[in-house]
């Protein structure tokens, strides 16, 4: 085999639903103020006991049943968070053992919203060396445990949920070279720290930097995937914030593609943002399968990663 692609995806968010309305009553803000600065309108959030790891299974458990492979196939699982409490068993051995794989090699990655991205091409460079053959890539979190609800500028953000693919071996490949990197000295602009951690940004801060420096950036992924922008078939960006995603796609020229814009009703769900959006894209039948498309991550570090892969 000389790579892998995508066989299948799947995604999961909990029953509540946060509107603008309710967090007008928690905090002074209103449905007009949040629209007009991130274009979210609506956020899932998990039940207090309802933990990343459960989530994580849920969402592979339903790119699992629609890959057709049996669980004793596969030999790797990532998990993709950055809102894990627990150290040990991480979120991969639990997801595992929740699922009943059949001893695979389990990995937690901490890339926070360019997660996904960064696990994705993981689980690809993995079963290039032959050391896997089928892995679930994962991007999960619960955001909501660690935003401050008294922060209006910082919780009309957040939401909870996963996405999931299945990646397995292939003689074509399907999953592009990744181009990834970070800003470390810029990582402060985006956090998660103190006890109980929370959440907080520096939101011009990277907004300039995503406006700014990640277009020429996700243009070099397309031309390392020998693809132009004009011939993507869908974008699907880290769903940080609508006045992010559009310029950056804009800007990036993919004139022809669909848009994910699930921040819209899912708000940023960080490292689950990217396999959520790209499942519901793809259980709508809003893009071909073995279309190209774009994934990009970025935030945390700041940090970003980005691949072109064909549509399962």
């Amino acid at each position: 085999m000389t790579g892998s692609h995508v066989l299948a995806l799947g995604h999961y968010q909990p029953a509540k639903v946060l509107g603008n309305e309710d967090l007008a009553a928690m905090v002074d803000t209103s449905d007009e103020w949040i629209r007009s600065r991130v274009g979210i309108r609506t956020r899932h959030l998990a039940r207090p006991d309802e933990t990343v790891d459960e989530m994580a299974a849920a969402a592979a458990a339903k790119a699992l049943a629609h890959s057709g492979l049996a669980p004793s196939d596969i030999d790797l699982v990532l998990v993709a968070t950055c809102t894990a409490i627990d150290r040990s068993p991480n979120m991969a051995a639990r997801v595992a053992a929740r699922l009943g794989l059949a001893g695979p090699a389990t990995m937690d990655l901490n890339v926070v919203c360019a997660g996904f991205t960064h696990a994705l091409a993981t689980a690809d460079h993995t079963i290039r060396a032959g050391a896997a053959t089928a892995a679930l890539v994962i991007g999960a979190e619960k955001f909501s445990e660690a935003t401050d609800w008294t922060d209006r500028s910082t919780c009309v953000l957040t939401g909870d949920g996963a996405g999931a693919a299945v990646v397995v071996a292939a003689e074509r490949p399907g999953v592009g070279p990744v181009v990834w990197g970070s800003v470390p000295e810029m990582g402060g602009a985006v956090r998660i720290e103190g006890t109980p951690p929370r959440f907080a940004q520096e939101g011009q801060t990277v907004y300039r930097w995503a406006t700014t420096h990640l277009p020429p950036i996700a243009r070099q992924v397309c031309e390392r995937a020998g693809i132009s922008p004009e011939d993507l078939a869908g974008v699907v960006l880290h769903q940080a914030n609508l006045r992010i995603i559009e310029p950056v796609a804009h800007k990036l020229g993919a004139v022809n593609a669909v848009i994910a814009r699930d921040v819209v009703e899912s708000g940023n769900t960080s490292a689950a943002s990217i396999p959520l959006a790209l499942s519901k894209l793809v259980e709508r039948g809003e893009v071909a399968s073995g279309a190209p498309v774009l994934l990009f991550g970025f935030g945390g570090n700041l940090s970003y990663a980005g691949q072109v892969i064909h549509c399962p």
